[in-house]
């Protein structure tokens, strides 16, 4: 290649570059890069990083004593709600009782009228007449059959007409109990074709289910009791404030209707079981009886907590958003990542918080709040 060309060559070479040079834009510094979200994790630009003015804390270690909210419904063990049936069926003649009616233990209810009632108290009279005739005659072979004037055969007849007898007796007998007859005092003279039904507790009645001259079975709730000396309040508690609570807790109740007036109570039971909302039962008795409060009732529930050591960070640094709480950890020196977390009670600015791998992380304490309107409108 002689001169001329090689010089060519690098004049074409030159004005190449010069060419290139021209029509490729420098690359922006990192802190002029645009803000970005992905996922979970948003990134913020030097400028918007300096603006903001974040700052970062971690999770502390705290002594929180205050008070845990819940919800309640007054209610009665299951030996002080009784209902009222009878063993057999029969029509309503008479009743006196409405729902919220105080009963005494043994006080008049209703009183029924069947012609079964007739038949169970002849079936007895003729059972019980017929079983002192076949305890006479069995008693009168024995004597025959010691003396060898009977035979065997003969005598232990008259023992199984007299055992058989006996046995009906005694089960027409418990019927008749069942409907409040007593059998021994029962004669021909004083058969009744109705029969009383009788209170089994002191209280009041919350429930009538018949009405005069329906006819009711055996398997009908007649009436349904309540003996509200007992009541207690039913607590619901979800499975993360459980192990706040112990027996013997004492806790303030209180309606929406009048907050003013309180109730104390204190926690006897606590359910070692969970429902499909992950909560679970929390039994209180009502340290002071009052006659207002009535099963069904909703209260509002503050159960005094002790001194715990609980994970807690400042109340700025927990947002919220449709209807979840969230705090924002730090990744590196311009992206923060939000992480779900559950909030606990809160006291002198600080709040329990529940969320895994928060240990050892720089948590937002100030500033969450503009880390999350980032994230929602560049993700819009």
């Amino acid at each position: 290649m002689n001169i001329s060309n090689i010089a060519y060559l690098a004049s074409f070479l030159t004005f190449s570059i010069i060419l290139a040079s021209c029509g490729s834009k420098p690359e922006a510094p990192a802190e002029d890069q645009e803000a970005t979200v992905q996922e979970d994790l948003v990134t913020l630009t030097g400028k918007q990083l300096a603006n903001t003015r974040l700052q970062t804390g971690a999770v502390a270690r705290k002594s929180i004593s205050g008070t845990l909210k819940v919800s309640g419904q007054v209610d009665v063990p299951p030996q002080n709600l009784v209902s009222v049936s009878i063993p057999l069926g029969g029509y309503l003649k008479s009743t006196g009782m409405m729902p919220g009616t105080h009963v005494k233990k043994g006080q008049l209810l209703a009183v029924m009228e069947d012609p079964q009632y007739i038949q169970l108290q002849q079936d007895y009279l003729t059972a019980r007449n017929r079983l002192g005739y076949a305890e006479k005659e069995y008693e009168r072979q024995k004597d025959l059959n010691r003396n060898k004037a009977a035979s065997d055969k003969v005598m232990q007849q008259a023992e199984s007409e007299y055992r058989s007898l006996s046995v009906e007796s005694k089960a027409l007998a418990a019927k008749l109990s069942l409907l409040g007859i007593q059998a021994e005092r029962l004669t021909e003279n004083n058969i009744s074709r109705t029969i009383n039904i009788h209170s089994p507790i002191t209280g009041y009645v919350s429930k009538v289910n018949v009405n005069i001259g329906k006819y009711v079975t055996p398997s009908d709730v007649i009436f349904e009791l309540v003996n509200p000396e007992d009541i207690h309040l039913n607590l619901t508690v979800y499975e993360k404030d459980l192990s706040k609570l112990a027996i013997g807790q004492p806790a303030i109740a209180y309606t929406n209707a009048r907050p003013d007036q309180r109730y104390e109570t204190e926690i006897i039971l606590i359910s070692h079981s969970l429902n499909e909302n992950r909560s679970a039962e929390v039994h209180c008795h009502f340290l002071k009886y009052d006659k207002t409060l009535v099963p069904g009732m909703y209260m509002n529930v503050e159960v005094k907590l002790g001194d715990i050591e609980e994970n807690v960070l400042p109340d700025a640094a927990m947002v919220n958003f449709e209807g979840k709480d969230y705090v924002f950890a730090q990744e590196d020196a311009r992206s923060f990542r939000i992480i779900a977390v559950e909030k606990g009670q809160s006291s002198g600015g600080k709040t329990v918080v529940t969320a895994p791998d928060l240990a050892g992380k720089k948590i937002v304490t100030e500033g969450a709040y503009t880390l999350l309107m980032q994230m929602k409108n560049i993700g819009e």
